[in-house]
């Protein structure tokens, strides 16, 4: 039998294939499980914290069979940087839970934009995501608002839809590029 046989080259490339597959399955599931910005209560002073989960870390040990979570960051370093990490607990008992994207989904599911009363509907967390209203009237996008913030951003700003955070920006911005047909003359 040749070392070349095709047959033995195709059933080699199948297995491969299939390992691959179910590599790439076991490492995605752990990838998207850990991955993103995340809202903990840190144990020490039980205020609400930015983390963010060493996901690297994550695939590795998974690859050997357990699933060691450590942070790659937290808001509250690098003062607390040697503290237990007890609050992997919380990610690992609803790693989905303490995930900024959910609560955010969670906190405007149902809500209407503050400025034009239309319902924000369903969010794309990739294209045209709502804004907040600030007590200055001001929209304030989601990126600019680290994590460990957001429990109180929350309690202290309206849902606002896209259109109107763009056009509040606009406004800011450059007003005078902006005509107001609202206005009578």
């Amino acid at each position: 039998m040749h070392l070349f046989n095709p047959d033995v080259l195709l059933w080699g490339a199948v297995v491969l294939l299939a390992l691959l597959v179910v590599l790439g399955l076991v490492f995605g599931r752990a990838y998207l499980k850990y991955r993103g910005d995340r809202v903990i209560t840190c144990p020490e002073n039980r205020r609400p914290a930015g983390v963010v989960v060493d996901t690297r870390r994550v695939l590795l040990t998974t690859l050997e069979g357990k699933t060691d979570l450590r942070l790659k960051s937290c808001s509250r370093w690098p003062e607390r940087q040697d503290c237990g990490q007890e609050c992997l607990r919380q990610i690992e008992a609803a790693p989905e839970d303490c995930l900024v994207r959910h609560i955010l989904t969670q906190w405007y599911e149902g809500k209407t934009c503050a400025l034009c009363g239309k319902p924000i509907g369903e969010i794309n967390w990739t294209d045209h995501k709502p804004a907040l209203l600030n007590a200055e009237h001001r929209t304030v996008e989601w990126r600019d608002v680290p994590a460990a913030d957001v429990p109180d951003v929350l309690a202290s700003h309206q849902a606002v839809c896209w259109n109107c955070h763009v056009v509040n920006r606009m406004l800011g911005e450059h007003p005078e590029l902006v005509i107001d047909r609202s206005r009578r003359i």
